[in-house]
């Protein structure tokens, strides 16, 4: 997609399609248009057809006093809530209603009564999620005719720094995308391997370094809860290294961000219902957002030094499979009862969190679908954030607040470890019916040697049963943008 800026009033603006914000209660001169337009936008509020909800459009062909050919008020909803968070929305809603009309090419006209920094890169991502489709796979020709082909940000006056703003929202979005696209990758099209190839040929396009250690790598170092996860298919596992080194760091914090990568989740001997079995392809959510981040990390450069670890496996059902009451020892030396083998998100990533500790991380965060307990606290809306230390968390909320991401403390106390006993092994792999998501995280916590770290589920939020306005149906690209975010700020 074509993507600038342009400078200049709103009447100047030649276009085919011009796109306004819309409030509710605002009146037409807040517009800055003159006659027959003015006119209209005022029967639209009066008549009641149109009243400013958020995600409203109404389309007016031939505006009397401007340029454009067609003017699109996108309802804005209220003025007192509007943020760039909502903005993006806005901006991803309008796409999506007027590339489904094959309007192709559009203007966004941003009003420099309310822009405020940020919201330049917001408009741009929002824009390209919005016009994201989950469809690779479909053969219709006709599919491409219902894509943008251009977009152009149109403000009086940006500010210094409103191009740096477009190629930041153009960076981010687009990486949000490409974390999508592998969450939407069937399983018989992204194994394992394959992911490790997609994950060598992103870092080489991106000037990134990439080392992917192979399973017998991976029994030389030991990682057995990754490789008791993995023995069950015929995929060989992976675990995938990025490393990004900027040139002038501004400490020496060294920040691991960890990612599951589960490519199919049949839940092995332990099996999953069949109902919505087919979803599991996304359960490598978290290791394809250390991915996306990553990429963008590279073009963006924040001066904190990054290692990305993404364990890769399939979790299936055969003769070799791993056996509830399997025990395994793990690359920190720890065993671990394994008592369902359908809790195996956790089991892979302590070995990479402890593989990340040996490669010198000194602040760690984890993303996983980890656990259906998460969805059932917290719905599809906001992601699980666990932490063993709230300086981190605070790094990590503050970071998803300014990216639109939204989280929410969960508690991680000490007693919970109560629920984490096993009679056999130095741990079991699940603690019984009661807050899964809180011993989940606090299983993991015991592999990160008191390093200052957050675990992000994002079971709950990684994918769309339903589209939404602004968004398809499918994967969503959560955390990415949070992440991406968390470098940026550390290397101010």
């Amino acid at each position: 997609m074509d993507i600038k800026l342009q400078a200049g009033a709103i009447d100047q603006i030649d276009a085919d399609t011009l796109v306004v914000l819309a409030f509710d209660k605002q009146s037409p001169a807040d517009f800055g248009f003159t006659g027959a337009t003015s006119g209209w936008v005022q029967d639209l509020y009066s008549s009641g057809e149109f009243s400013g909800k958020a995600f409203e459009t109404a389309i007016l062909y031939g505006p009397a006093g401007l340029k454009a050919k067609r003017l699109v008020m996108a309802g804005a909803g209220s003025r007192e809530k509007f943020d760039a968070a909502e903005l993006r929305r806005i901006a991803g809603a309008a796409a999506r209603s007027l590339k489904s009309k094959s309007l192709r090419r559009l203007h966004f006209a941003l009003d420099n009564r309310w822009l405020a920094p940020g919201m330049i890169q917001s408009a741009v991502e929002g824009v390209l999620l919005g016009d994201y489709e989950p469809d690779q796979l479909k053969t219709d020709p006709k599919k491409s005719e219902k894509r943008l082909e251009a977009v152009t940000v149109c403000v009086a006056d940006g500010g210094a720094d409103a191009e740096g703003e477009l190629t930041r929202g153009r960076i981010i979005g687009e990486a949000q995308n490409m974390a999508r696209d592998l969450k939407n990758e069937p399983a018989n099209r992204l194994s394992p391997r394959i992911l490790a190839e997609r994950a060598q040929q992103m870092a080489q396009q991106a000037g990134l370094d990439c080392e992917v250690l192979d399973e017998a790598r991976l029994r030389q170092l030991g990682m057995g809860a990754l490789l008791g996860v993995a023995q069950g298919s015929d995929e060989p596992c992976a675990l995938i290294v990025l490393r990004y080194q900027p040139e002038n760091a501004v400490s020496e914090d060294h920040l691991g961000l960890i990612g599951k990568g589960v490519t199919f989740d049949s839940g092995g001997i332990s099996i999953k219902p069949a109902d919505g079995m087919e979803k599991m392809k996304y359960d490598m959510g978290g290791g394809a957002a250390v991915l996306g981040a990553m990429q963008a990390i590279a073009q963006l450069k924040p001066r904190v030094r990054i290692t990305a670890l993404v364990p890769t496996v399939e979790n299936m059902v055969s003769g070799r499979a791993q056996r509830p009451g399997d025990i395994v020892t793990t690359l920190s030396g720890k065993t671990v009862e394994v008592l369902n083998t359908d809790a195996e998100g956790r089991l892979i990533l302590i070995d990479a969190i402890t593989y990340a500790l040996r490669l010198g991380c000194t602040h760690m965060v984890d993303a996983a679908t980890l656990t259906g307990a998460i969805v059932v606290a917290l719905g599809h809306l906001h992601v699980g954030a666990f932490t063993n230390n709230d300086a981190m968390l605070a790094r990590v909320m503050a970071a998803a607040r300014q990216a639109g991401e939204r989280m929410w403390h969960m508690p991680l106390d000490d007693d919970y470890k109560d629920y984490l006993k096993s009679a056999f092994a130095d741990l079991p792999n699940i603690g019984g019916r009661w807050g899964g998501a809180i011993t989940a995280a606090k299983f993991l916590e015991e592999f990160v040697d008191k390093k200052p770290w957050v675990h992000l589920d994002i079971a709950g939020t990684a994918w769309l049963d339903d589209g939404k306005p602004w968004m398809a149906k499918g994967p969503t690209g959560v955390p990415v943008r949070t992440f991406v975010q968390l470098a940026m700020n550390w290397g101010s």
